[in-house]
Protein backbone atom coordinates (compact mmCIF):
# COMPACT_ATOMS: atom_id res chain seq x y z
CA UNK A 1 0.00 0.00 0.00
CA UNK A 2 1.30 3.11 -1.08
CA UNK A 3 2.03 6.30 1.44
CA UNK A 4 1.04 9.72 0.19
CA UNK A 5 2.89 12.24 2.54
CA UNK A 6 3.96 14.65 1.02
CA UNK A 7 2.97 17.67 -0.80
CA UNK A 8 4.56 19.64 -3.46
CA UNK A 9 5.13 23.35 -2.10
CA UNK A 10 7.96 25.89 -3.40
CA UNK A 11 9.41 23.62 -6.11
CA UNK A 12 9.92 20.91 -3.09
CA UNK A 13 8.16 17.90 -1.95
CA UNK A 14 6.93 18.73 2.02
CA UNK A 15 6.58 16.74 4.63
CA UNK A 16 3.13 16.73 5.55
CA UNK A 17 3.37 17.47 9.41
CA UNK A 18 1.02 15.74 11.85
CA UNK A 19 -2.25 15.79 9.67
CA UNK A 20 -5.60 13.01 9.33
CA UNK A 21 -4.39 9.84 7.48
CA UNK A 22 -7.26 8.45 5.40
CA UNK A 23 -7.47 5.23 3.45
CA UNK A 24 -7.48 5.72 -0.23
CA UNK A 25 -9.86 2.39 -1.53
CA UNK A 26 -9.57 0.83 -4.57
CA UNK A 27 -13.34 0.36 -5.65
CA UNK A 28 -12.75 -2.62 -7.31
CA UNK A 29 -12.08 -4.75 -4.73
CA UNK A 30 -12.90 -2.26 -1.62
CA UNK A 31 -9.64 -2.72 -0.13
CA UNK A 32 -7.32 0.38 0.86
CA UNK A 33 -4.38 1.19 -1.80
CA UNK A 34 -3.17 4.03 -0.18
CA UNK A 35 -2.62 6.14 2.79
CA UNK A 36 -3.11 9.71 3.02
CA UNK A 37 -1.98 12.46 4.90
CA UNK A 38 -4.63 15.43 4.66
CA UNK A 39 -3.62 18.90 4.75
CA UNK A 40 -4.29 22.02 6.45
CA UNK A 41 -5.54 26.13 6.35
CA UNK A 42 -1.74 26.39 7.47
CA UNK A 43 -0.34 24.17 4.59
CA UNK A 44 -2.52 26.00 2.20
CA UNK A 45 -1.31 29.07 3.05
CA UNK A 46 2.12 28.33 2.63
CA UNK A 47 1.83 27.02 -1.01
CA UNK A 48 -0.28 30.53 -1.84
CA UNK A 49 2.80 32.32 -0.17
CA UNK A 50 5.07 30.90 -2.62
CA UNK A 51 2.72 30.84 -5.75
CA UNK A 52 2.81 34.73 -5.05
CA UNK A 53 6.28 35.25 -4.66
CA UNK A 54 6.26 33.01 -7.87
CA UNK A 55 4.00 35.11 -9.28
CA UNK A 56 6.58 38.16 -10.08
CA UNK A 57 8.87 36.52 -12.18
CA UNK A 58 6.82 34.01 -14.21
CA UNK A 59 4.00 36.04 -15.39
CA UNK A 60 7.07 38.47 -16.60
CA UNK A 61 8.18 35.96 -18.78
CA UNK A 62 7.75 35.43 -22.53
CA UNK A 63 5.55 33.04 -25.30
CA UNK A 64 8.87 31.71 -25.99
CA UNK A 65 9.36 30.99 -22.52
CA UNK A 66 6.59 29.39 -21.76
CA UNK A 67 6.39 27.99 -25.04
CA UNK A 68 9.64 25.83 -24.07
CA UNK A 69 8.12 24.99 -20.59
CA UNK A 70 5.02 23.62 -22.20
CA UNK A 71 7.18 21.24 -24.66
CA UNK A 72 9.54 19.92 -21.58
CA UNK A 73 5.88 19.17 -19.40
CA UNK A 74 4.60 17.07 -22.68
CA UNK A 75 7.91 15.32 -23.44
CA UNK A 76 8.06 14.07 -19.97
CA UNK A 77 4.16 13.55 -19.13
CA UNK A 78 4.54 10.79 -22.43
CA UNK A 79 6.96 9.00 -20.71
CA UNK A 80 4.52 8.74 -17.27
CA UNK A 81 1.12 7.86 -19.29
CA UNK A 82 1.14 4.29 -18.13
CA UNK A 83 1.83 5.16 -15.22
CA UNK A 84 -1.05 7.78 -14.89
CA UNK A 85 -3.75 4.82 -16.17
CA UNK A 86 -2.43 2.54 -13.90
CA UNK A 87 -2.93 5.22 -10.53
CA UNK A 88 -6.52 5.74 -11.99
CA UNK A 89 -7.72 2.57 -12.64
CA UNK A 90 -6.60 1.75 -9.23
CA UNK A 91 -7.96 4.85 -7.42
CA UNK A 92 -11.54 5.12 -9.72
CA UNK A 93 -11.66 2.11 -11.63
CA UNK A 94 -12.21 3.26 -14.97
CA UNK A 95 -11.07 0.40 -17.32
CA UNK A 96 -7.45 0.02 -18.45
CA UNK A 97 -8.51 0.68 -22.14
CA UNK A 98 -10.26 4.26 -20.76
CA UNK A 99 -7.76 5.25 -18.37
CA UNK A 100 -5.13 4.87 -20.95
CA UNK A 101 -6.57 6.77 -24.26
CA UNK A 102 -9.22 8.44 -22.28
CA UNK A 103 -8.07 9.28 -19.18
CA UNK A 104 -4.60 9.62 -19.16
CA UNK A 105 -4.62 10.42 -23.44
CA UNK A 106 -6.96 13.86 -22.46
CA UNK A 107 -4.41 15.19 -20.31
CA UNK A 108 -1.68 15.13 -23.19
CA UNK A 109 -4.46 16.54 -25.23
CA UNK A 110 -4.75 19.43 -23.13
CA UNK A 111 -0.97 20.42 -23.14
CA UNK A 112 -0.99 19.96 -26.76
CA UNK A 113 -4.32 22.39 -27.17
CA UNK A 114 -2.78 24.91 -25.15
CA UNK A 115 0.54 25.09 -26.94
CA UNK A 116 -1.12 25.70 -30.19
CA UNK A 117 -3.38 28.40 -28.26
CA UNK A 118 -0.69 30.11 -26.78
CA UNK A 119 1.32 30.35 -30.12
CA UNK A 120 -1.24 32.34 -32.03
CA UNK A 121 -3.05 34.46 -29.48
CA UNK A 122 -2.65 38.03 -29.70
CA UNK A 123 -1.95 39.45 -26.06
CA UNK A 124 -1.66 43.22 -27.56
CA UNK A 125 -4.24 45.08 -29.55
CA UNK A 126 -4.42 48.87 -30.53
CA UNK A 127 -7.41 50.41 -30.33
CA UNK A 128 -7.23 54.07 -31.90
CA UNK A 129 -5.52 55.82 -29.19
CA UNK A 130 -5.78 53.25 -26.72
CA UNK A 131 -3.89 49.76 -26.34
CA UNK A 132 -5.13 47.08 -25.07
CA UNK A 133 -3.59 44.66 -23.30
CA UNK A 134 -4.63 40.92 -21.88
CA UNK A 135 -2.43 39.70 -18.98
CA UNK A 136 -2.27 36.60 -16.44
CA UNK A 137 -4.35 37.16 -14.02
CA UNK A 138 -2.72 36.23 -10.74
CA UNK A 139 -2.53 33.25 -8.47
CA UNK A 140 -5.28 30.60 -9.31
CA UNK A 141 -6.81 28.18 -6.83
CA UNK A 142 -8.03 24.52 -8.49
CA UNK A 143 -10.67 22.60 -6.94
CA UNK A 144 -10.45 19.31 -8.99
CA UNK A 145 -12.99 16.13 -9.04
CA UNK A 146 -12.36 12.08 -9.19
CA UNK A 147 -14.20 11.50 -11.96
CA UNK A 148 -11.78 12.57 -14.64
CA UNK A 149 -8.55 13.33 -12.20
CA UNK A 150 -6.13 13.88 -15.01
CA UNK A 151 -8.58 15.86 -17.51
CA UNK A 152 -9.84 18.03 -14.89
CA UNK A 153 -6.36 19.43 -13.85
CA UNK A 154 -5.04 19.71 -16.76
CA UNK A 155 -7.61 21.58 -18.15
CA UNK A 156 -6.57 24.12 -15.96
CA UNK A 157 -3.43 23.94 -15.67
CA UNK A 158 -2.13 23.90 -19.04
CA UNK A 159 -3.68 27.59 -20.04
CA UNK A 160 -2.93 28.86 -16.35
CA UNK A 161 0.93 27.92 -17.15
CA UNK A 162 0.85 29.12 -20.56
CA UNK A 163 -0.83 32.53 -19.74
CA UNK A 164 1.87 33.10 -17.19
CA UNK A 165 -0.20 31.93 -13.43
CA UNK A 166 0.88 30.49 -10.72
CA UNK A 167 -1.01 27.95 -9.01
CA UNK A 168 -2.18 26.10 -5.64
CA UNK A 169 -3.90 23.24 -6.24
CA UNK A 170 -5.97 20.68 -4.19
CA UNK A 171 -6.84 17.29 -6.35
CA UNK A 172 -9.92 15.00 -4.49
CA UNK A 173 -8.42 13.09 -2.07
CA UNK A 174 -10.60 10.38 -3.14
CA UNK A 175 -7.68 9.91 -6.38
CA UNK A 176 -4.34 11.49 -5.27
CA UNK A 177 -2.64 8.60 -6.92
CA UNK A 178 -2.77 10.16 -10.21
CA UNK A 179 -2.25 14.00 -8.73
CA UNK A 180 1.14 12.85 -7.23
CA UNK A 181 2.53 11.46 -10.44
CA UNK A 182 1.64 14.78 -12.82
CA UNK A 183 3.76 16.52 -9.51
CA UNK A 184 6.42 14.49 -10.64
CA UNK A 185 6.08 15.16 -14.14
CA UNK A 186 5.92 18.73 -13.51
CA UNK A 187 9.05 18.54 -11.23
CA UNK A 188 10.93 16.64 -14.09
CA UNK A 189 9.79 19.11 -16.40
CA UNK A 190 11.63 21.72 -14.48
CA UNK A 191 9.06 24.15 -13.33
CA UNK A 192 9.86 26.91 -11.56
CA UNK A 193 9.86 26.96 -7.79
CA UNK A 194 6.36 28.05 -6.48
CA UNK A 195 4.44 28.22 -10.08
CA UNK A 196 2.81 25.38 -9.34
CA UNK A 197 1.85 24.15 -5.98
CA UNK A 198 -0.48 20.49 -3.97
CA UNK A 199 -1.68 20.42 -1.28
CA UNK A 200 -3.65 17.21 -0.70
CA UNK A 201 -6.94 17.56 1.52
CA UNK A 202 -10.26 17.75 1.77
CA UNK A 203 -12.77 20.73 0.94
CA UNK A 204 -13.64 21.90 4.32
CA UNK A 205 -10.31 21.50 5.30
CA UNK A 206 -7.75 23.10 2.49
CA UNK A 207 -10.75 23.51 -0.76
CA UNK A 208 -12.44 25.97 1.78
CA UNK A 209 -9.14 27.38 2.75
CA UNK A 210 -8.17 28.16 -1.38
CA UNK A 211 -11.72 29.02 -2.11
CA UNK A 212 -11.45 32.51 0.60
CA UNK A 213 -7.79 33.07 0.48
CA UNK A 214 -6.89 36.85 0.00
CA UNK A 215 -4.24 36.06 -2.16
CA UNK A 216 -5.69 33.78 -4.66
CA UNK A 217 -7.00 35.63 -7.61
CA UNK A 218 -9.19 32.92 -9.16
CA UNK A 219 -10.59 29.88 -8.14
CA UNK A 220 -11.65 27.51 -10.73
CA UNK A 221 -13.70 24.42 -9.35
CA UNK A 222 -15.05 20.81 -10.97
CA UNK A 223 -17.47 19.46 -8.65
CA UNK A 224 -21.17 19.08 -7.41
CA UNK A 225 -23.47 22.22 -7.75
CA UNK A 226 -23.98 21.70 -4.12
CA UNK A 227 -20.18 22.24 -3.81
CA UNK A 228 -19.68 24.37 -6.15
CA UNK A 229 -22.18 26.89 -4.69
CA UNK A 230 -20.06 26.81 -1.59
CA UNK A 231 -16.90 27.81 -3.45
CA UNK A 232 -18.47 30.62 -4.39
CA UNK A 233 -19.72 31.75 -1.17
CA UNK A 234 -16.34 31.42 0.01
CA UNK A 235 -14.92 33.26 -2.74
CA UNK A 236 -17.00 36.38 -2.69
CA UNK A 237 -15.67 38.17 0.16
CA UNK A 238 -12.62 39.03 -1.71
CA UNK A 239 -14.08 39.81 -4.93
CA UNK A 240 -11.60 36.94 -7.15
CA UNK A 241 -13.26 35.56 -10.44
CA UNK A 242 -14.74 32.38 -10.28
CA UNK A 243 -14.98 29.42 -12.76
CA UNK A 244 -17.13 26.21 -12.10
CA UNK A 245 -17.98 23.32 -14.08
CA UNK A 246 -20.59 21.70 -12.42
CA UNK A 247 -23.18 19.48 -12.40
CA UNK A 248 -25.32 18.23 -15.36
CA UNK A 249 -28.81 16.75 -16.19
CA UNK A 250 -28.38 16.13 -20.10
CA UNK A 251 -31.08 15.81 -22.51
CA UNK A 252 -31.06 13.51 -25.08
CA UNK A 253 -33.54 13.79 -27.98
CA UNK A 254 -34.31 11.44 -30.56
CA UNK A 255 -36.47 12.92 -33.08
CA UNK A 256 -39.38 10.54 -34.87
CA UNK A 257 -38.21 11.30 -38.56
CA UNK A 258 -35.92 8.38 -38.14
CA UNK A 259 -36.66 4.94 -39.61
CA UNK A 260 -36.62 2.35 -37.02
CA UNK A 261 -33.17 1.18 -37.56
CA UNK A 262 -31.70 4.73 -37.22
CA UNK A 263 -33.93 5.33 -34.01
CA UNK A 264 -32.82 1.72 -32.50
CA UNK A 265 -29.38 3.17 -32.99
CA UNK A 266 -29.57 6.47 -31.72
CA UNK A 267 -30.72 5.25 -28.94
CA UNK A 268 -27.90 2.26 -28.38
CA UNK A 269 -25.79 5.44 -28.35
CA UNK A 270 -27.14 7.00 -25.99
CA UNK A 271 -27.47 4.11 -23.81
CA UNK A 272 -23.83 3.09 -24.63
CA UNK A 273 -22.88 6.74 -23.22
CA UNK A 274 -24.30 6.22 -20.11
CA UNK A 275 -22.06 3.28 -19.37
CA UNK A 276 -18.73 5.45 -20.07
CA UNK A 277 -16.94 6.11 -17.03
CA UNK A 278 -19.78 4.06 -15.42
CA UNK A 279 -21.81 7.22 -15.93
CA UNK A 280 -19.28 9.22 -13.79
CA UNK A 281 -19.65 11.94 -16.76
CA UNK A 282 -21.37 15.83 -15.19
CA UNK A 283 -21.97 15.80 -18.99
CA UNK A 284 -24.29 12.49 -19.64
CA UNK A 285 -26.92 12.50 -21.90
CA UNK A 286 -29.40 11.05 -18.82
CA UNK A 287 -32.68 11.75 -20.07
CA UNK A 288 -33.37 10.32 -23.28
CA UNK A 289 -36.53 12.12 -24.94
CA UNK A 290 -38.43 9.88 -27.42
CA UNK A 291 -41.88 10.32 -29.20
CA UNK A 292 -44.42 8.74 -26.74
CA UNK A 293 -45.73 6.41 -29.19
CA UNK A 294 -42.02 4.72 -29.33
CA UNK A 295 -41.40 4.56 -25.81
CA UNK A 296 -41.67 0.67 -25.88
CA UNK A 297 -39.05 0.58 -28.53
CA UNK A 298 -37.03 2.64 -26.81
CA UNK A 299 -37.10 0.64 -24.06
CA UNK A 300 -36.35 -3.08 -25.79
CA UNK A 301 -33.50 -1.13 -27.59
CA UNK A 302 -31.56 0.25 -24.57
CA UNK A 303 -32.30 -2.83 -22.14
CA UNK A 304 -30.72 -4.70 -25.19
CA UNK A 305 -27.63 -2.82 -24.83
CA UNK A 306 -27.36 -2.77 -20.84
CA UNK A 307 -28.10 -5.94 -20.60
CA UNK A 308 -25.20 -7.12 -23.13
CA UNK A 309 -22.33 -4.58 -20.89
CA UNK A 310 -19.89 -6.60 -19.63
CA UNK A 311 -19.15 -5.21 -15.91
CA UNK A 312 -16.10 -6.81 -14.46
CA UNK A 313 -13.06 -5.42 -12.45
CA UNK A 314 -11.19 -2.62 -14.43
CA UNK A 315 -7.64 -4.74 -14.87
CA UNK A 316 -9.55 -7.87 -16.80
CA UNK A 317 -9.22 -7.58 -20.99
CA UNK A 318 -12.32 -7.50 -22.70
CA UNK A 319 -14.61 -5.43 -20.41
CA UNK A 320 -16.54 -2.51 -20.66
CA UNK A 321 -17.58 -1.17 -17.27
CA UNK A 322 -15.92 -0.81 -14.16
CA UNK A 323 -17.04 0.18 -10.61
CA UNK A 324 -18.27 3.49 -9.65
CA UNK A 325 -15.60 5.24 -7.52
CA UNK A 326 -16.80 4.83 -3.74
CA UNK A 327 -19.17 3.46 -1.92
CA UNK A 328 -21.07 6.52 -0.83
CA UNK A 329 -21.19 6.67 -5.00
CA UNK A 330 -22.95 3.47 -5.03
CA UNK A 331 -25.23 4.06 -1.87
CA UNK A 332 -26.33 7.06 -3.37
CA UNK A 333 -26.89 5.30 -6.83
CA UNK A 334 -28.81 2.42 -4.98
CA UNK A 335 -31.03 5.02 -3.54
CA UNK A 336 -32.16 6.83 -6.63
CA UNK A 337 -32.66 3.67 -8.28
CA UNK A 338 -34.76 2.83 -5.64
CA UNK A 339 -36.81 5.71 -6.04
CA UNK A 340 -37.42 5.39 -9.60
CA UNK A 341 -38.67 1.79 -8.59
CA UNK A 342 -41.30 3.40 -6.14
CA UNK A 343 -42.30 6.10 -8.21
CA UNK A 344 -43.63 3.74 -11.06
CA UNK A 345 -41.05 4.02 -13.62
CA UNK A 346 -40.77 1.07 -15.78
CA UNK A 347 -37.53 -0.93 -14.73
CA UNK A 348 -36.57 -2.64 -18.50
CA UNK A 349 -32.85 -3.42 -17.23
CA UNK A 350 -30.59 -3.53 -14.87
CA UNK A 351 -31.98 -2.21 -11.23
CA UNK A 352 -31.06 -2.89 -7.52
CA UNK A 353 -27.83 -4.16 -6.42
CA UNK A 354 -24.12 -5.79 -7.61
CA UNK A 355 -24.57 -7.79 -10.89
CA UNK A 356 -25.15 -11.32 -10.36
CA UNK A 357 -21.40 -12.67 -10.94
CA UNK A 358 -20.06 -10.41 -8.75
CA UNK A 359 -19.81 -9.99 -5.13
CA UNK A 360 -17.37 -7.33 -3.72
CA UNK A 361 -16.77 -4.08 -5.28
CA UNK A 362 -18.65 -1.17 -5.82
CA UNK A 363 -20.63 -2.34 -9.25
CA UNK A 364 -23.66 -1.33 -10.55
CA UNK A 365 -26.31 -2.74 -12.86
CA UNK A 366 -26.74 -0.81 -16.17
CA UNK A 367 -29.87 0.28 -15.92
CA UNK A 368 -32.71 1.73 -18.23
CA UNK A 369 -36.23 3.13 -16.90
CA UNK A 370 -38.88 4.03 -19.26
CA UNK A 371 -41.84 5.92 -18.61
CA UNK A 372 -40.42 8.25 -16.63
CA UNK A 373 -41.60 11.37 -15.83
CA UNK A 374 -39.78 14.61 -15.45
CA UNK A 375 -41.52 15.40 -11.75
CA UNK A 376 -39.60 12.00 -10.82
CA UNK A 377 -36.02 12.54 -8.46
CA UNK A 378 -34.69 10.22 -11.19
CA UNK A 379 -35.44 12.72 -13.41
CA UNK A 380 -34.39 15.83 -11.76
CA UNK A 381 -31.06 15.27 -9.45
CA UNK A 382 -27.98 13.87 -10.98
CA UNK A 383 -27.40 10.00 -10.55
CA UNK A 384 -23.97 10.21 -11.79
CA UNK A 385 -24.10 6.68 -12.77
CA UNK A 386 -24.85 3.86 -15.21
CA UNK A 387 -28.56 4.88 -14.97
CA UNK A 388 -30.37 5.82 -18.07
CA UNK A 389 -33.90 7.85 -17.48
CA UNK A 390 -36.53 7.75 -20.88
CA UNK A 391 -38.84 10.20 -21.14
CA UNK A 392 -41.96 10.26 -23.77
CA UNK A 393 -42.94 13.41 -25.46
CA UNK A 394 -45.82 14.84 -27.59
CA UNK A 395 -44.34 16.80 -30.10
CA UNK A 396 -41.01 19.10 -30.79
CA UNK A 397 -42.44 21.50 -28.78
CA UNK A 398 -43.19 19.35 -25.52
CA UNK A 399 -39.75 17.59 -26.12
CA UNK A 400 -38.17 21.13 -26.07
CA UNK A 401 -40.07 22.18 -22.57
CA UNK A 402 -38.89 19.01 -20.66
CA UNK A 403 -35.51 18.93 -22.02
CA UNK A 404 -35.36 22.90 -20.59
CA UNK A 405 -37.04 21.84 -17.59
CA UNK A 406 -34.09 21.63 -15.26
CA UNK A 407 -31.75 23.43 -13.07
CA UNK A 408 -28.73 21.98 -15.26
CA UNK A 409 -27.87 23.30 -18.37
CA UNK A 410 -24.40 21.62 -19.23
CA UNK A 411 -25.32 19.52 -22.79
CA UNK A 412 -27.80 18.21 -24.86
CA UNK A 413 -28.02 16.04 -27.76
CA UNK A 414 -29.92 15.66 -30.79
CA UNK A 415 -30.13 12.71 -33.13
CA UNK A 416 -32.84 12.72 -36.63
CA UNK A 417 -32.44 12.85 -40.48
CA UNK A 418 -33.11 16.63 -40.94
CA UNK A 419 -30.23 18.54 -39.77
CA UNK A 420 -31.68 21.72 -40.86
CA UNK A 421 -34.87 20.77 -38.07
CA UNK A 422 -31.98 19.47 -35.96
CA UNK A 423 -30.35 23.30 -35.80
CA UNK A 424 -33.61 24.87 -35.05
CA UNK A 425 -34.11 22.66 -31.79
CA UNK A 426 -30.46 22.89 -31.37
CA UNK A 427 -31.09 26.75 -30.85
CA UNK A 428 -33.95 26.11 -28.19
CA UNK A 429 -31.90 24.42 -25.82
CA UNK A 430 -30.58 26.27 -22.80
CA UNK A 431 -27.28 24.63 -22.79
CA UNK A 432 -23.46 25.40 -23.34
CA UNK A 433 -23.43 22.48 -25.82
CA UNK A 434 -25.57 20.78 -28.11
CA UNK A 435 -24.01 17.00 -29.82
CA UNK A 436 -26.03 16.06 -33.21
CA UNK A 437 -26.26 12.49 -34.21
CA UNK A 438 -23.80 11.12 -31.70
CA UNK A 439 -20.76 13.79 -32.03
CA UNK A 440 -18.20 13.24 -29.73
CA UNK A 441 -17.11 15.55 -27.53
CA UNK A 442 -14.55 18.46 -29.30
CA UNK A 443 -11.15 19.23 -27.37
CA UNK A 444 -10.53 22.23 -29.50
CA UNK A 445 -13.83 23.91 -28.76
CA UNK A 446 -15.27 25.64 -25.50
CA UNK A 447 -16.94 23.22 -22.27
CA UNK A 448 -19.11 24.57 -20.03
CA UNK A 449 -22.38 25.10 -19.66
CA UNK A 450 -25.68 27.27 -18.57
CA UNK A 451 -27.44 27.58 -15.44
CA UNK A 452 -26.61 25.52 -12.36
CA UNK A 453 -23.85 23.74 -14.78
CA UNK A 454 -21.45 26.45 -13.76
CA UNK A 455 -19.54 29.44 -15.17
CA UNK A 456 -16.74 30.13 -17.56
CA UNK A 457 -15.85 28.02 -19.99
CA UNK A 458 -12.70 25.36 -20.14
CA UNK A 459 -10.52 24.29 -22.91
CA UNK A 460 -9.73 25.87 -26.17
CA UNK A 461 -9.45 30.03 -26.41
CA UNK A 462 -12.07 30.64 -24.18
CA UNK A 463 -10.54 28.18 -21.38
CA UNK A 464 -7.39 30.71 -21.91
CA UNK A 465 -8.75 33.79 -21.66
CA UNK A 466 -10.39 32.72 -18.27
CA UNK A 467 -6.67 33.17 -17.03
CA UNK A 468 -6.55 36.75 -18.37
CA UNK A 469 -6.83 39.94 -17.14
CA UNK A 470 -7.89 42.92 -19.19
CA UNK A 471 -5.36 46.25 -19.31
CA UNK A 472 -6.55 49.37 -21.70
CA UNK A 473 -3.60 51.91 -21.33
CA UNK A 474 -5.68 55.09 -23.00
CA UNK A 475 -3.76 58.35 -25.11
CA UNK A 476 -0.75 56.74 -26.78
CA UNK A 477 -0.78 55.43 -29.96
CA UNK A 478 1.41 52.75 -29.68
CA UNK A 479 1.85 51.29 -33.51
Amino acid sequence: MKILDRFYIDGKWVAADGGRAVDVINPATEEPCASLTLGSEADADMAVAAARKAFETFSQTSREERLELLGKIIAVYKTRMGDIAEAITTEMGAPKWLAGSGQAGSGLGHLITAVKTLEAYEFEEQRGATRIFKEPIGVCGFITPWNWPINQIACKLAPALAAGCTVVWKPSEVSPLSADILMEILHEAGVPAGVVNMVHGDGPGVGAAIAAHADIDMVSFTGSTRAGVMVAQAAAETVKRVTQELGGKSPNIILDDLDDEGFAKAVAGGMKSMTMNTGQNCNAPSRMLVPKHRMGAAMDAAAKIADAVQVDNPNNDGMQMGPVVSKVQYDRIQSLIEKGIKAGATLAAGGLGRPEHLNRGFYVRPTVFGNVGNNMTIAREEIFGPVLCILAYENEDDAITIANDTLYGLSGYISGADQDRICELAAKINAGMIHVNGALTDINVPFGGYKRSGNGREWSKEGFEDYLETKAVMGVDWS
